[in-house]
């Protein structure tokens, strides 16, 4: 797939460039970089926005993996990979058609110094 460039803006006003893969849709308008003066797409969200999207599966996971342990964790982490869209702003990303979460639960010793 064709990489392109998009701009997304952060809700300072703020511009960044960022590579992603060429829109599906016809549908995203094309705009002068303030950076560059290049045509690049346009995000239709802003960086904000997209991030938004993201905070409840992180929650959902989180919960679901401390939630119901006979000796629940006292870490959890949960590594996923994001890219940026054009389109939707920021979709998980995918190694070979899947997306991979990586979890790490962690217990320390009750009552170690």
């Amino acid at each position: 797939m064709e990489k392109e460039l998009a701009q997304f803006e952060l809700e300072d006003g703020t511009t960044f460039l960022a590579e992603i893969d060429e829109p599906s849709s016809a549908a995203i308008q094309r705009v002068a970089a303030v950076e560059t003066g290049e045509l690049v797409y346009k995000a239709k969200k802003n960086l904000e926005e997209a991030l938004e999207q993201v905070k409840p599966v992180a929650s959902t996971v989180v919960s679901k993996l401390t939630s119901g342990l006979a000796t629940p964790a006292d870490e959890v982490e949960v590594t996923f990979g994001l890219k940026l869209s054009a389109e939707a702003g920021i979709v998980f990303s995918s190694v070979g058609g899947e997306v991979n979460f990586e979890v790490t639960l962690r217990w320390s010793r009750a009552g170690s110094a």
